[in-house]
């Protein structure tokens, strides 16, 4: 495997004009890498090569060493290949016409901040507002550039003179800080109570908050994007209560920790993953969970992992230290539909979801939820990117034709608008399957062209024709339409992010559960030979029924009956715990072709599977079978594989089935099955790169897909091909999940000369 990589590195924030590039050029110095750094239109740009720990060294030391008086306000970081540099330097800074005004994300609370926050003989002591111009809301505030205080939702808060006079100095941590305030001037917090009645302010208002969730009770909470619900992750009775109200049986919790050293005792953390946890952007990190915590079994049932956070407002930090215990924070809704924002809608839900509410009067000017980030294969690759990423550009290595909207899909929605060289992508809008969710896709398409000045020329969606996503381009944007192939737009995304040159082509590997493809069955299990306006299906997985269409991913024993039945085996023999009138039906539906779809799907594989292991026949959450799979597999050292076949750019699956049936019958562990399973797909993924660059010449392999966030695919693929010496492209800026193909829409919409 290849020890000496690239990073590159952006920064947005004060890290120019302070010794930023002088600090740097020692780090790496001191270090022994080469490149580069220098002055961008919006920050700083770090290139720097080495060895891979040396680089992960840099990346840590870069924030934690910083000068004093510079400040970070965004960091965005990917590996890319080596580029064989022969020294360090400080370039001469890029020159590009006007400085872009750029809307900053939301930051986490800093330092001095919190400092001042603890501090007995601070005026702001305690109060849940404080912030200054290196932290605090942006993207949650602002309603329309250039981002001044009148144009925030700050405009309805007056300064008094200590702050107004802290703003005007060019001197002060608060210069020109939009939402500076203090507890005379600014906002506030309000406690609601079960009669829905506001009966306490400020600290009292905090104190029954603590309270309430000493008690065991559910709070709605009013953060930067959204309200959170939250309620004390140790309380087993609470957690349990808190998914039959919102209507969320399994799917895992994310759970807020009171600070770093708190964590490292219910989590193990590698150096990446604290600096996730402790970046500026605070996402919500996937780590491996310690046993015989006092966490609540509920938090995240039959999984090796939990999301954690660190508190990312004032507000988060003074109730996590009053209450010195973990606490779930999840977002506040109702399974599905988006987050809410309004006062009037946490007090609607209080007696159905929340038991109180803790609201303020600091409008929330968009809707977003927290990020989502999972260190895999030496790389931070986002779940979900939204709160303190969102709205960040993606920088493109060239420039677009045409400025761009992209309408994203179905699934995990984000939309996208492009002009120049930057890829704009919005917050995370979801699944748009309901009302609420079409609104809010909606408002945020106007948001975004508004935010950012963009009259697209070009608007692209998704060729599934029941997308909403689909149905609203055609019905909004006519003449300016063009659809682009699920799976393309997912190979565009991966190499667009790690600056693959135009015209140049890859081997685009998309697994995932669904996409509309060419023949217009459902696609997911396929190799593309992929450029940026173009593709061919090189490669698939063997096509299967899928009875019931969307009914089977729900229904994962759906799946496996179609597997059973096409590899020769008799379902009723295998499914026990499915009722043989379920199975019968089932059978009909695939031999008369009633409701029956055809797919290569490779999620829909790793459901079938799972089913197939007795590991769960029906889900209550997306993917749900397939994430146990891969969670029953980490039990397991087996390095052994299934043999397949490959005939006629078909991947034959069936031999697989027959041989796991086989392991089955004779007594191997469900985990060494399991296992055996996921090195049989990193079998295929080798082999079939290996051909397909025997035939092309290609060395590059192309990541994308949902199906990529399974961590021992990812991993073990990656490491296979790497030791192949093929350079393989991983998300690193965007979701490998239907969350980053707005970014592949928006490139394709910039670039194509003739659609497809």
């Amino acid at each position: 495997m290849e020890k000496i990589a690239n990073l590159k590195i952006r920064i947005t924030g004060v890290v120019q004009g302070v010794g930023f590039r002088p600090f740097v050029y020692r780090l790496a110095t001191e270090l022994g890498l080469k490149g580069y750094v220098l002055n961008s239109e919006s920050g700083v740009v770090i290139e720097v090569e080495g060895e891979k720990e040396k680089l992960e060294e840099f990346l840590l030391r870069l924030q934690e060493e910083k000068p004093p008086i510079s400040k970070i306000y965004s960091l965005e970081y990917k590996f890319l290949p080596k580029k064989h540099y022969l020294s360090f330097e400080i370039r001469k800074s890029e020159k590009s016409g006007k400085i872009q005004v750029s809307v900053l994300p939301d930051l986490a609370t800093c330092e001095d901040c919190l400092r001042e926050l603890f501090n007995l003989n601070d005026r702001r002591y305690r109060y849940p507002f404080i912030n200054c111009t290196n932290c605090g809301p942006r993207f949650t505030i602002i309603e329309r550039l250039p981002y001044d205080r009148p144009n925030t939702t700050m405009k309805e808060f007056k300064m008094c003179n200590l702050c107004k006079r802290e703003y005007e100095d060019p001197s002060n941590r608060r210069f020109h800080a939009q939402p500076n305030a203090c507890p005379i001037c600014g906002p506030y917090v309000t406690f609601v109570n079960e009669k829905k009645e506001k009966i306490a302010e400020k600290e009292d208002a905090i104190r029954l908050t603590i309270e309430y969730l000493e008690k065991g009770k559910i709070i709605a909470l009013k953060g930067l994007g959204g309200f959170h619900l939250i309620c004390d992750a140790t309380n087993e009775k609470a957690v349990k209560e808190l998914r039959k109200r919102k209507q969320r049986e399994e799917k895992p919790f994310a759970v807020m920790f009171p600070d770093f050293e708190t964590t490292k005792k219910y989590a193990y953390i590698s150096s990446l993953e604290k600096r996730a946890l402790k970046s500026v952007e605070s996402p919500i990190v996937i780590l491996e969970k310690k046993e015989n915590t006092d966490l609540a079994y509920s938090i995240s049932p039959e999984n090796k992992t939990i999301g954690a956070f660190l508190p990312y407002t004032p507000l988060h930090h003074i109730i996590l230290k009053d209450f010195g215990k973990p606490i779930v924070a999840t977002s506040a809704n109702l399974t599905d539909e988006p987050i809410i924002k309004e006062n009037e809608e946490a007090i609607s839900i209080i007696g159905k979801i929340a038991d109180a509410a803790l609201i303020h009067n600091r409008r929330i000017a968009r809707r977003c939820d927290d990020s989502v980030v999972r260190i895999m294969a030496g790389r931070q690759i986002p779940i979900r990117r939204s709160r303190g990423f969102a709205p960040l550009p993606v920088i493109l290595p060239f420039e677009l034709k045409r400025p761009v909207l992209a309408l994203g899909v179905h699934m995990k929605n984000t939309i996208a608008v492009a002009k120049g060289n930057k890829v704009y992508i919005s917050q995370h809008i979801g699944d748009i399957d309901n009302p609420k969710a079409e609104r809010f896709f909606e408002e945020v398409i106007k948001d975004m062209l508004s935010l950012f000045e963009v009259e697209p020329q070009v608007v692209v969606c998704d060729r599934h024709p029941f997308y909403y996503s689909t149905k609203f381009g055609e019905k909004r944007f006519k003449e300016k339409l063009v659809k682009v192939y699920h799976h393309h737009a997912h190979i565009i995304s991966v190499m667009a992010e790690n600056e693959v040159p135009l015209k140049e082509k890859v081997i685009g590997l998309a697994f995932d559960g669904t996409g509309y493809g060419k023949d217009g069955t459902i696609w997911g299990g396929e190799f593309l030979i992929a450029e940026y306006t173009k593709f061919e299906r090189a490669f698939h997985l063997k096509t299967f029924k899928l009875p019931g269409g969307d009914k089977a991913v729900k229904e994962p024993y759906r799946v496996a009956v179609s597997l059973l039945l096409e590899a020769g085996i008799d379902p009723e023999t295998i499914l026990k715990k499915v009722e043989k009138r379920k199975i019968r039906f089932i059978r009909q539906m695939i031999e008369k072709e009633i409701n029956t779809a055809t797919t290569s799907s490779m999620g829909r594989l790793f459901d079938g599977v799972a089913a197939i292991l007795g590991i769960r026949n029906v889900v209550s959450y997306h993917a749900q079978a397939a994430i146990l799979l891969e969670q029953i597999a980490l039990n397991s050292q087996e390095k052994e594989y299934y043999q397949f076949d490959i005939l006629n750019k078909e991947i034959d699956w069936k031999p697989v089935i027959t041989q796991t049936i086989k392991d089955l019958k004779k007594g191997v562990s469900i985990s060494c099955i399991a296992k055996k399973f996921h090195n049989t797909i990193v079998e295929i993924g080798l082999q079939v790169s290996l051909s397909l660059r025997e035939k092309f010449g290609i060395n590059i392999v192309a990541f994308s897909g949902g199906v990529f966030q399974n961590k021992i695919l990812t991993e073990s693929l990656t490491k296979r091909l790497e030791k192949e010496n093929f350079r393989v492209l991983l998300h690193q800026l965007v979701p490998p999940n239907d969350g980053g193909i707005s970014l592949g829409q928006a490139v394709y919409g910039g670039l194509f000369e003739k659609n497809y």
